[in-house]
């Protein structure tokens, strides 16, 4: 017995170290993620303060150059401008020195070659000196009436730039905004996230998302809610999302934060295509009421909804209400029926009744508008006595419907059992578009 007893516990030691061994390499793989995260990111870092350092540069040297030119040209432009009067005055003085030269010569001539016969020649130059007003002088500006340019270069720009310089950028080892939690939905998936860094005060936030065998990220929200639906998700396929946010009166945006994975293994809602009344989108998600006269209960493809999980209707656009409006869920198809009030469906009016099994309710929704949302969650309650697999007995839901940040909750009782639910909608007038998800 003492050798069992020993036996015993020396298997209970090997399995419990094989455990703590399969715990610490578990850890050990995390630790290796860890060390994954830091060194890639500090890699990028590194990139991408080099190429935009580098980018600054060339733009720098380029505004410089640029600033350079302008200033020659400008010193060009007042050198001619002020050169040219004065080139005009030049030639003016170089015109009358030579007409003075010329009359000297023929002064000195007449006069040391002056006969009594030639007073006619000393009367002709005396004219011709007289005509030609020696005593008019064209006026020179003094040097302190020109430009004498010069270059006003202030020294403090290059202190303004150096503190700049030494001020712009930092370093984030961790980025104030991570995402919290992933929830698949059919066709969607629901990222949350929240703030790390206290001292950070949020602005907007900024959500993207790709495909993981996608190259970029692309933007799918900006906005100042923490929680965002994204659609057109495909099922079974993982996307990667990241959140930044900027920071209250700031401009530039913070580092984004650690992509998550996620996926949706949901199937997504479509709508039964073909039907007359309404208009689908590709994905079948998104359904109009067109202005065909056929009326009548647009439903699901297939029975997709599942208790324990919400299904949402949000109201893109609004046309004319009616009393007999309805978006809900039921228990099967119904071809003919106009509307889903009626048995084994429970629904909400446009104009906020609910119905439950055909019947008004007396707690009332508000009406819905666009942009309105209005939430279906529907949980088992208890199974009734029934035979054959609980055919005739009662089946009990409970059923919450939220719109408007108002709720309404009761129990639908059916008389069998249902582990899905058909969900449709109706409208009585054009213009209404729903989108389910």
């Amino acid at each position: 017995m003492e050798t069992e007893a020993l036996l015993l516990e020396a298997r209970e030691s090997v399995e419990a170290a094989r455990t703590y061994r399969r715990e610490l390499q578990q850890r050990l793989k995390g630790l290796q993620l860890a060390r994954q995260q830091i060194k890639e990111s500090a890699a990028l870092t590194r990139d991408v303060l080099e190429q935009h350092f580098n980018d600054l540069k060339g733009t720098l040297r380029k505004l410089l150059d640029e600033r350079l030119v302008s200033l020659l040209q400008e010193v060009d432009g007042i050198e001619e401008e002020s050169i040219k009067p004065l080139d005009e005055c030049r030639k003016l003085i170089e015109q009358g020195v030579g007409t003075a030269d010329e009359l000297l010569r023929e002064g000195e001539t007449v006069i040391h070659g002056v006969t009594g016969e030639e007073s006619d020649k000393l009367c002709s130059f005396t004219k011709k000196a007289l005509h030609i007003q020696l005593d008019s002088l064209p006026e020179v500006p003094s040097l302190v009436d020109v430009p004498c340019l010069s270059a006003q270069l202030d020294d403090s720009l290059l202190t303004v730039v150096r503190n700049q310089i030494f001020n712009h950028g930092t370093i984030a080892s961790r980025p104030p905004i991570q995402i919290e939690e992933l929830i698949e939905k059919p066709g969607g998936i629901i990222v949350k996230w929240c703030k790390v860094d206290e001292d950070f005060v949020p602005q907007d936030y900024r959500l993207q998302y790709r495909k993981s065998t996608a190259g970029h990220f692309e933007d799918v929200y900006v906005g100042s809610d923490t929680e965002f639906i994204v659609l057109h998700i495909d099922p079974n396929v993982d996307y990667q999302f990241r959140v930044c946010a900027r920071g209250d009166g700031r401009q530039e945006w913070s580092p984004w934060s650690v992509s998550q994975t996620g996926r949706s293994t949901l199937v997504p809602h479509e709508w039964t295509p073909g039907f007359e009344g309404y208009s689908l989108s590709s994905r079948r998600n998104i359904a109009l009421r067109n202005d065909s006269q056929v009326g009548g209960v647009l439903y699901s493809r297939a029975p997709t909804y599942y208790c324990g999980q919400t299904l949402t209707f949000r109201i893109e656009t609004v046309g004319q209400p009616d009393k007999k409006d309805s978006i809900g869920v039921c228990v099967a198809q119904q071809n003919g029926a106009d509307s889903l009030q009626r048995d084994k469906a429970v629904c909400v009016s446009t104009n906020g009744a609910v119905f439950v099994n055909g019947k008004e309710m007396t707690n009332q929704l508000p009406a819905v508008t666009s942009g309105s949302a209005v939430t279906f969650d529907i949980e088992a309650v208890n199974l009734g006595p029934s035979n054959n697999n609980n055919e005739g007995g009662n089946f009990k839901l409970r059923v919450t419907i939220g719109s408007n940040n108002r709720e309404v909750v009761f129990d639908w009782v059916l008389d069998q059992s249902c582990g899905s639910l058909y969900f449709g909608c109706s409208f009585s007038y054009p213009g209404w578009k729903v989108l389910v998800f």
